[in-house]
């Protein structure tokens, strides 16, 4: 559920940019700017995300993000979008906007995945975890006490 929240942050976030940036400068159709936006998140979100965010954290992740966001919104616009003005701007200024966007998903991603997993270990069954108690006894000083008394 966590991670279907997360990719609709971010695909909000990259929708509003492409949709914004590109609507206006090259008067794209509508359709091709959606699949450049859910091919751009899902990208981003495999990648950045899944794989470069837990391994690495927040600031090599969003670092990441923007080279990554930059590459797939331009080969993307080069194959769906036909423009007389170059696309490599529009697209540079595309994934400034998306990396500006990228450390506030992260830190809700990271916060609530480990909200998560903090739950499931509570309501999972412990099952193996067995603790020994230690405890004197008494006995032994009771019948040491009984033995001296008979001794004398």
């Amino acid at each position: 559920m966590i991670h279907l929240k997360t990719l609709g942050i971010k695909a909000i976030a990259i929708g509003v940019t492409v949709f914004s940036l590109f609507g206006i400068f090259y008067n794209a159709n509508l359709t091709n700017l959606f699949w450049i936006s859910v091919l751009t998140t899902g990208i981003s979100y495999l990648i950045g995300d899944l794989f470069i965010l837990r391994r690495f954290g927040n600031v090599t992740a969003s670092i990441v993000d923007f080279p990554l966001a930059f590459l797939s919104i331009w080969l993307l616009c080069g194959l769906f979008i036909e423009a007389s003005i170059p696309i490599i701007t529009t697209s540079l200024m595309a994934a400034f906007f998306i990396t500006c966007c990228e450390p506030f998903i992260h830190t809700y991603l990271t916060e609530n995945l480990e909200k998560e997993k903090f739950e499931e270990r509570e309501n999972s069954p412990r099952t193996g975890q067995l603790q020994t108690e230690f405890a004197e006894e008494f006995e032994s000083e009771v019948t040491d006490n009984k033995d001296n008394e008979h001794d004398k």
